[in-house]
């Protein structure tokens, strides 16, 4: 990002919802605070274009000229996820229709189709009148399409985006014999004649073709990724500076952030804790190493989190003294190399009024301002660590497809939860201290000393050779239940389950066992498993332990094979807690994968050219983490190896490096 060598500290600025004196005030607040960054125009259509075609740019003119005599530079926006009334009054069929076939009113956000050629007409020619104008100020250093695709809609049921699921049914098919044969349409009589006979996956009696909503979701997700693609080059075409958007990583599972990240100059991703759940700085944790992996292991934007409460979860607890704190630089110390807000200024009116603000309700004099201010002296003193990275030698196989697949209709089990399964791993592993990155099935795996797949329903086949030739390599691969059960298109492939796995697991399951509501299943090694068991018939694979009791009473529950150089594991069923710490610490040691157990320190470590940044976070009440020697950035003092962390604290270490 163009401009000086700083971590960018900010977030969404919306002047339009003040009068001008506030606008005097806020900067005076953001310098104070050492804000260097904002987005603005996020919302602003209707001021900008206030009748179709029709411009006009006094706001954002003044805000900008004010914004960059103050040294604040702009992130500057693409207002179209929210089109003007005027919009919707002369084009009502471009709204977003349900599933239902609801059509959805104006008044909130988010709820046009993204199909409706008179939309995409529309938003590029305001994203090019913006470029036009803004593209050499020299305060927009970098520009922000659109918000939060595929929030709070991906898919819309409208006649723009039927005609548009056709077309891309075409290229993805060619002949209807070859849609007919991946759907298997002669089940129930569902086979096609005609492509105008295909309609979007509507509600209907029972559930529906698993294939056609499976193609329904990868459109929706595609057709979003059109809209940014068009609003992007056409800002290309006059401006310089990076281009990006908000992705939500972790938070929306509607759009596959794969496809997406490879076109965006610089991945940028909002997250809000989830704040009654008690291990919500691991599942942060969890968010900002997938949003790293999305971005190639480079340094990535924190576009927006919250300072306190957000206003939108069903009770919106609010942030406790140094909490922000440990927020903000646990994405820091993952590789953020901005770290933004939503918003700057706390909102009076509107379905936002309740969400936290760097400026609160209570103004200057409040603990969460004195924070702000504080945290933006953090950043500034972070400076070095500025386009380091993150290294990770464990990795978890995250695949949206597969998470869409296994949410359709008609599943064995009404609990199988891949989200939940991913954390549990991803927990079980921040608790052994072991940095992760999350993979695509397909990816380049080498270098990974143990690829975990938590929860891995579908594996396209060119992603199950992909894996057999990471264990085959000498890669250790350790699957959980109900993984690799289908291909591409919701398939069961010929044979027992699993069928993309048998080979590289060397076992056959010959029925799953899932487990009743509340059932519990214990292993022969004391373990207890939940939701899960299978009916498993090894073909090579030795069994770690069985099942003791339940449907799967003397059958495997833990296996491990040998595949070519290297090794696979499998386990059965849901453990929890220790049991599950217990499985990950087996498999990572049978790998020579190195680990620290922690309590609540927070230990990761960003590389740079010649010196190692350890950021320790400390989420406990006691001191913790002597042992390093270096200096601390945040205190700006040296640190010795009897120096531990405070309870609540964080501390940035340089260490230079030996072979620096």
């Amino acid at each position: 990002m163009p401009g000086p060598k700083k971590i960018r500290f900010g977030g969404d600025y919306n002047p339009e919802q003040w009068p001008r004196e506030v606008w005097d005030e806020d900067i005076r607040l953001m310098r104070d605070a050492g804000i260097n960054l904002v987005s603005i125009g996020i919302f602003s259509w209707a001021l900008i274009e206030p009748e179709e075609g029709v411009y006009d740019f006094t706001v954002l003119d003044d805000i900008i000229g004010l914004l960059h005599a103050a040294g604040i530079d702009v992130d500057l926006a693409t207002p179209t996820a929210s089109p003007p009334a005027w919009f919707y009054r002369k084009y009502p069929h471009t709204r977003a229709v349900t599933r239902d076939g609801v059509p959805l009113a104006f008044g909130s956000r988010g709820i046009v189709s993204p199909s409706s050629p008179e939309y995409r007409l529309a938003a590029t020619a305001i994203a090019a009148k913006l470029a036009e104008r803004y593209a050499q100020h020299p305060a927009v250093v970098l520009w922000h399409v659109h918000n939060e695709y595929g929030a709070p809609i991906t898919e819309s049921y409208d006649d723009a985006s039927v005609t548009a699921f056709r077309a891309w049914l075409q290229d993805r098919y060619a002949t209807l014999d070859t849609l007919n044969a991946a759907w298997g349409t002669n089940f129930w009589g569902q086979r096609y004649g005609s492509w105008d006979e295909i309609d979007a996956p509507r509600t209907s009696g029972t559930a529906s073709n698993p294939a056609h909503r499976l193609d329904f979701h990868r459109f929706s997700s595609a057709a979003l990724l059109e809209c940014f693609k068009a609003e992007r080059d056409t800002i290309r075409e006059h401006a310089p500076q990076p281009i990006t958007t908000n992705f939500m990583a972790g938070i929306c599972p509607s759009v596959d952030l794969w496809q997406w990240a490879d076109e965006v100059d610089i991945v940028a991703n909002d997250h809000y804790l989830t704040a009654e759940q008690d291990d919500n700085h691991i599942q942060l944790s969890r968010a900002a190493d997938l949003t790293r992996s999305l971005a190639r292991g480079k340094p990535w934007i924190l576009m927006e989190h919250s300072t306190s409460a957000v206003n939108w979860q069903p009770r919106n607890i609010a942030k406790r003294p140094g909490e922000m704190r440990r927020n903000s630089l646990a994405h820091a110390a993952r590789g953020a190399d901005a770290v933004l807000f939503f918003q700057v200024r706390a909102g009076q009116k509107g379905a936002e009024k309740f969400h936290s603000a760097l400026i609160p309700q209570a103004g200057e004099a409040s603990r969460k301002w004195r924070e702000s201010v504080a945290l933006g002296a953090d950043l500034t003193a972070l400076a070095p660590i500025l386009g380091s990275q993150v290294h990770a030698r464990v990795a978890i196989a995250w695949d949206w497809t597969s998470f869409w697949a296994q949410d359709l209709d008609w599943r064995p089990s009404v609990d199988l939860d891949h989200r939940e399964r991913v954390e549990a791993f991803y927990s079980a592993l921040w608790r052994r201290g072991v940095t992760v990155d999350f993979v695509h099935p397909a990816d380049d795996l080498t270098g990974y000393d143990v690829v975990f797949a938590p929860s891995l329903y579908l594996i396209e086949d060119d992603a199950a050779a992909n894996l057999r030739d990471y264990a085959s390599g000498g890669g250790t691969l350790a699957f959980s239940y109900f993984s690799g059960i289908v291909s591409s298109n919701d398939d069961v492939p010929t044979g027992p389950y699993p069928g993309q796995l048998r080979d590289v697991l060397g076992l056959v399951i010959e029925e799953f066992l899932p487990l009743r509501a509340g059932e519990r299943t214990t292993l022969a090694d004391g373990s207890i498993g939940r939701v899960w068991s299978d009916d498993i018939e090894l073909q090579g694979a030795h069994s770690v332990t069985d099942f003791a009791d339940g449907p799967g009473t003397g059958r495997p529950a833990i296996t491990r094979n040998g595949f070519g150089e290297g090794t696979a594991w499998y386990l059965a069923t849901a453990l929890d807690g220790a049991d599950l710490d217990g499985f990950v610490t087996a498999v990572l040691d049978s790998a020579d994968s190195t680990y620290s157990p922690i309590s609540d320190l927070e230990t990761v470590v960003r590389h740079g050219d010649d010196t190692d940044y350890v950021f320790q976070i400390n989420h406990g009440a006691l001191d913790a983490g002597a042992g390093i020697v270096g200096h601390d950035l945040l205190a700006d003092r040296a640190v010795s190896s009897g120096d531990a962390v405070p309870g609540g604290s964080v501390r940035v270490v340089a260490v230079p490096r030996a072979d620096g």
